[in-house]
């Protein structure tokens, strides 16, 4: 089993942020049954503010700018982790990841003091960074899990 969850995370993400780009344009359409239950979805992982999503189709995206820099760049590191195999210890993981998630920090942070107002923009590149990172690394732990599915892995 272990050695499916690496596709199926990376099937997941890419299939979520398609889902998320059309599901605008599906509320035009005979689509909005499908596309209201994505929001519904939606609506338990991101606040889905008005002001702070991005629109498409002149329509709301199911999530905010933020998020949605994350889930599309997550499905692209996800994607780009099986173009090579990762090359370095746990700790430079989580030092990636912890540097890709300080632009995030950074803007959320200054946002929620009050300090500043940064734009939908703004917020999905400083999102990119920890996206792309986390989707990578996952995709690349699970393959590195796999190799050993059912063995136990003994360090040091």
């Amino acid at each position: 089993m272990t050695r499916h969850l690496a596709p199926i995370l990376t099937i997941v993400a890419v299939a979520w942020s398609v889902v998320i780009l059309a599901a605008p344009i599906g509320m035009h359409d005979a689509m909005s049954g499908p596309a209201a239950v994505v929001y519904a979805v939606a609506s338990r992982i991101c606040h889905q503010k008005t002001d702070r999503s991005f629109a498409i189709a002149g329509i709301q995206m199911p999530v905010c700018a933020r998020c949605s820099g994350l889930y599309l760049s997550g499905a692209l590191g996800a994607l780009l982790a099986w173009t090579r195999r990762g090359r370095g210890p746990l700790t430079s993981i989580r030092t990636v990841l912890f540097a890709a998630a300080l632009p995030t920090a950074l803007t959320f942070g200054l946002e929620f003091l009050r300090m500043v107002a940064f734009s939908n923009a703004a917020r999905a590149v400083a999102a990119l960074p920890l996206g792309a990172a986390a989707g990578w690394s996952f995709v690349q732990m699970l393959r590195y899990d796999a190799r050993f599915d059912g063995n136990k892995i003994l360090h040091g």
